[in-house]
């Protein structure tokens, strides 16, 4: 009885064959395989080597005969493109020799496959957890599929595409791409690689709102990145976590926890196209509050986080004025002192206990904002306790006696509470982030404060830093 050695060639470059696949090919007395592949191994074929090529869609015709041929007593070798256990020959030599007695012995020899070829070419994508879908639906009914495609996308796993296209077959990358756009940020880095290996190669990067499935074509692999890939370099990489847990000390154990905080908060949002600001502040609201009702009544004014942001940069915004002190105990000293800006409240300031006092009907808070408001017109003003002192900025910005690079509205409570937050929304040349309703709170003003000192890690979701 002779020997069936299943052999992955690899995706198509000759210096991508194992040496085993070599060996055995070496050693064949027949070589079975799709035709188009005979060229990358027939110049190591012994002399009398039978070759039996078949054309596309004959997987069956191929194992009938590698069986027969092996049944005579020859070693035959089935060349397979890429690995002949992923989506290749292997699985059905096993089927129909167990089928027919299994009284022949099979091998499997691995072989590089068009996915891993891929990946090497676009950086390093797959440096984590990651999953293999084709898109192929001759023998797997849609339905099936895209119950994988929702597992692998909600599950944030690097995904690799297989046979995205055919001439059939031309609507199912559009709809892998809308069902992953439900589950995963728009920035999310794709790469795809047409003819990997080959003399055609071609190699792009995109984002997932980004990717066109038209520039792809069946010889296409397409790699989806997790929530953690990013771009550098022009490539893509997906971290195993190992440059996190070096161990420097606490602080990096801190930011692993909040960075897969995150991660989480973001794979559980309802919306997953979020402009990246707004989604960049919603994910530290709901990651202090542990309240996914943020994701209905956190507003943000069109690129507000963006704009702060560039004026933290920049210099032109220095200074932060809050309510009360707990806002200021909230907000990061080590983002504060990284882009010098101070964080300041002007409630224990004794000229507010004065103002409060000859003033009827003031409270200290507003009294504190009237005196921030002299001596820093154009800070960032933030609110997480005190509706008055909301209200009290809202009448100096009208006055002319305040002009505020930015407002975090995010009083808490249940007197004149939803009053103040409308109050301050007709300043629509004032960038703003406004906690809708009763809810609010220093610890979630601090926090949206934290989100615009942070906003260059947004991107690749990485909060933490300065913790």
């Amino acid at each position: 009885m002779g020997k069936i050695i299943v052999a992955g060639i690899g995706p198509g470059d000759e210096a991508d064959i194992t040496p085993a696949v070599l060996e055995a090919v070496r050693g064949a007395d027949a070589i079975v395989g799709y035709k188009y592949y005979f060229q990358f191994v027939e110049h190591c074929l012994k002399d009398g080597c039978m070759c039996v090529d078949t054309g596309m869609k004959k997987e069956r015709e191929r194992a009938e005969e590698a069986l027969r041929l092996a049944g005579e007593g020859k070693t035959v070798v089935v060349v397979s493109s890429g690995d002949a256990g992923i989506y290749g020959m292997a699985p059905l030599i096993y089927e129909m020799s167990e089928k027919r007695g299994g009284n022949v012995d099979v091998e499997v020899l691995p072989g590089i496959s068009a996915f891993q070829k891929a990946a090497s070419l676009l950086g390093a994508p797959i440096g984590h957890d990651l999953c293999l879908i084709s898109l192929s639906d001759l023998m797997t009914p849609w339905e099936v599929i895209e119950r994988r495609i929702r597992a692998a996308a909600a599950g944030d796993f690097v995904t690799a595409v297989y046979n995205p296209k055919s001439h059939g077959r031309y609507w199912q990358l559009y709809r892998l791409q809308e069902l992953f756009l439900k589950y995963r940020s728009a920035e999310t880095p794709v790469g795809y690689v047409r003819q990997a290996g080959r003399e055609e190669q071609e190699v792009k990067t995109t984002t997932l709102s980004s990717f066109d499935p038209e520039d792809v074509n069946m010889f296409t692999v397409v790699i989806i990145g997790n929530s953690q890939t990013f771009v550098s370099g022009g490539k893509m990489i997906t971290p195993r976590g190992y440059y996190r847990e070096e161990p420097t000390g606490g602080e990096k154990v801190g930011q692993d926890i909040m960075i897969r905080s995150f991660r989480t908060i973001q794979s559980e949002l309802r919306r997953k196209d979020w402009p990246l600001g707004h989604k960049w502040a919603l994910l530290h609201a709901i990651h202090t509050t542990a309240d996914f009702d943020m994701e209905r009544i956190l507003l943000t004014d069109p690129l507000a986080v963006e704009r702060l942001y560039e004026k933290v940069r920049t210099g032109e915004l220095r200074t932060i004025v809050t309510d009360v002190t707990m806002v200021v105990s909230g907000i990061r000293k080590g983002a504060l002192q990284r882009l010098g800006v101070e964080a300041k409240c002007y409630l224990g300031d004794p000229r507010a206990a004065e103002m409060a006092a000859s003033s009827e009907g003031m409270t200290r808070t507003q009294a504190g904002i009237r005196l921030a408001a002299e001596e820093h017109p154009d800070a960032l003003f933030v609110f997480g306790n005190a509706p008055t002192a909301l209200m009290e900025l809202c009448d100096l910005i009208r006055k002319g006696k305040a002009r505020p690079s930015g407002i975090i509205a995010a009083p808490v409570g249940f007197v004149h509470v939803r009053e103040s937050k409308q109050m301050v929304k007709p300043f629509r040349e004032i960038p703003k982030i406004i906690v809708e309703g009763r809810k609010g709170g220093s610890n979630l003003a601090a926090t949206l404060c934290n989100a615009i000192l942070t906003f260059d890690d947004a991107e690749q979701l990485k909060p933490g830093k300065d913790l």
